[in-house]
């Protein structure tokens, strides 16, 4: 976030580049294309149904935002189902190791 000393500094070399009618000129551009933006935002939102925005919405929540993501989405229903498999045995291993000593003694 700047700070109004940064702002006002940037605006002042601005306006010593640029010129104050060249400034004004900018800004006033600046301003009716943030306004046409606005204005073609709104008129697509009214033509897209709302359902629509909903799935893409909940598509673009599927992306994957990490490597380790990207290779859980890539494995096949076969490959996750023996990766889980694996992981459930290594626990129960680990499990049966920490409690058959335990029946020995």
């Amino acid at each position: 976030m700047m700070h109004i000393f940064e702002i006002l500094i940037v605006a002042g070399i601005a306006l010593a580049i640029f010129g104050p009618k060249t400034l004004q000129s900018l800004a006033r551009s600046a301003g009716k294309t943030t306004g046409e933006v606005k204005n073609a935002k709104d008129k697509f939102m009214s033509h897209v149904p709302a359902d629509d925005i909903s799935k893409l919405h909940q598509t673009l929540n599927k992306v994957p935002t990490n490597p380790a993501q990207a290779v859980q989405m890539l494995m096949t229903p076969a490959e996750k189902k023996e990766t889980a498999s694996e992981t459930r045995s290594g626990a129960a291993a680990s499990t049966e190791a920490k409690v058959a000593p335990g029946k020995e003694n």
